[in-house]
């Protein structure tokens, strides 16, 4: 039989992969032009080094553990089901397997390798300035298959924090029939794009791993200022740019969802920037670019979870106080002292947990504020807890197992300059230019 596909959502997810693919080169720029000169290369490196170690592992068994149908206790999938992508692909006849959409599986695969990619640099910006390359590409390796893996499948891949029956939501609060002979949760979790498997995961890795490693030589005495601001305005536009893959793409098909999804987006994003850059001038009385663009990101991570399950003027709430409990979250590092160089933990995490936790107040079918009762709430905070707990203890353990590699750069070389020591390089030839 001929096979029947819908091009048109097959070009539409083909696009939004690719959008968000390109977030992590977007992201070395945000990220590189935050840190100093004589670590941005480092720093771009980290996130073009997970591209390369997480685009080869996710083939081999990322989308088996995430997306198996042999789950192991609802935490991940059997690995080896499709290994290699091994009956992934193709059905028994040699036509493509259907995906989520009216398409091939295969593009299914490919936008969600370009997720687990972005998760685990986004993790990056805790560590700049002090860690050795080899050791973060050996975490970004054991973090993305014990980390992300599993609470990909937890949310996405009808594990412990789905909707399925066997889930955490149905035994709070009970199931109903899906209408194809089966049971789902009465109130199922909502986490659209990645509140939890992304956001909520990578910040708290990040807050982990900056206490773990501890912090850059001179933090809180040294001024350790963005060397190139116009490299993160530029990092924030393409991850911006990007991010309409990442959230409309996650309606898998190009439709009103989508639609919705991708002026929400724009909506939450616009209102966090105003929300940051409010808050920098009663408190600073300056409004900066590196405020803008940091709110811009914490908007988009705030609108991740619930960009298909708000309405536009819900989502300018959304984005206004995302932005004003990151612009004041970014500032805790130096109150108690953890070295988040970047800010992925005020940014990623604190927007990402209120992302999550604010649909039990503004999902338009199910949110306290839209005639819904404390029921979405409830689910949503505990499939948030159980995330920041489940990552906690992971990155933990990878973290404490890796120090006998080595994590960080001698203090002489990190006073150098990471680049130097780890790459045998320099972002600009100073010397060259005067000659």
């Amino acid at each position: 039989m001929e096979e029947v596909v819908n091009t048109g959502d097959a070009a539409w997810m083909l696009m939004a992969a690719s959008l968000v693919l390109l977030m992590t080169p977007g992201l070395a720029f945000f990220y590189g032009g935050m840190s100093r000169a004589k670590s941005v290369l480092n720093m771009m490196m980290m996130s073009f080094g997970a591209m390369a170690v997480i685009g080869v592992i996710y083939v081999l068994w990322g989308w088996s553990m995430s997306y198996g149908t042999e789950s192991v206790g609802g935490i991940f999938a059997n690995p080896f089901e499709f290994f290699g992508l091994q009956g992934a692909i193709y059905d028994e006849e040699g036509g493509f397997l259907p995906g989520l959409g009216n398409y091939p599986q295969i593009i299914d695969i490919g936008f969600q390798v370009t997720f687990a990619i972005i998760t685990t640099a986004l993790i990056s910006g805790a560590l700049a300035e002090r860690v050795k390359f080899g050791t973060w590409m050996v975490f970004a390796g054991l973090w993305v298959t014990f980390a992300y893996f599993p609470l990909a499948h937890m949310v996405w891949g009808g594990g412990l924090l789905s909707g399925s029956e066997d889930g955490i939501a149905a035994k709070l609060f009970g199931t109903v029939d899906d209408g194809e002979g089966g049971l789902t949760a009465a109130v199922a979790p909502i986490d659209f794009a990645g509140g939890t498997v992304v956001h909520i995961n990578a910040g708290m890795a990040a807050l982990v791993l900056a206490l773990v490693i501890g912090k850059r030589v001179g933090f809180g005495t040294v001024a350790m200022r963005p060397h190139n601001l116009p490299f993160v305005m530029l990092g924030a536009a393409l991850l911006w740019f990007g991010w309409f893959g990442f959230n409309a793409g996650s309606a898998f098909a190009a439709d009103g969802i989508a639609g919705l999804a991708w002026v929400n987006t724009t909506t939450a994003t616009a209102s966090a920037i105003l929300g940051w850059l409010l808050t920098e001038r009663i408190r600073d009385g300056k409004a900066t670019s590196l405020g803008a663009a940091s709110g811009a990101v914490a908007g988009l991570v705030a609108i991740t979870p619930a960009a298909g399950a708000l309405s536009p003027v819900g989502s300018i709430a959304l984005g206004v106080v995302a932005g004003v409990l990151s612009a004041l979250a970014v500032g805790l590092k130096f109150k108690f002292g953890y070295d988040d160089s970047l800010d992925v933990v005020g940014v990623h995490l604190v927007s990402g947990l209120w992302g999550t936790i604010a649909i039990g107040f503004l999902a338009t079918d199910t949110g306290l504020f839209y005639g819904g009762d404390y029921k979405q709430l409830v689910v949503q905070i505990v499939i948030a807890l159980v995330a920041v707990v489940f990552t906690a203890i992971v990155t933990a353990v990878i973290a404490f197992a890796l120090k006998p590699l080595g994590w960080r750069v001698s203090p002489e070389e990190e006073a150098r300059g990471i680049d130097e020591s780890e790459h045998a390089e320099s972002a600009y030839d100073f010397v060259s230019a005067l000659r």
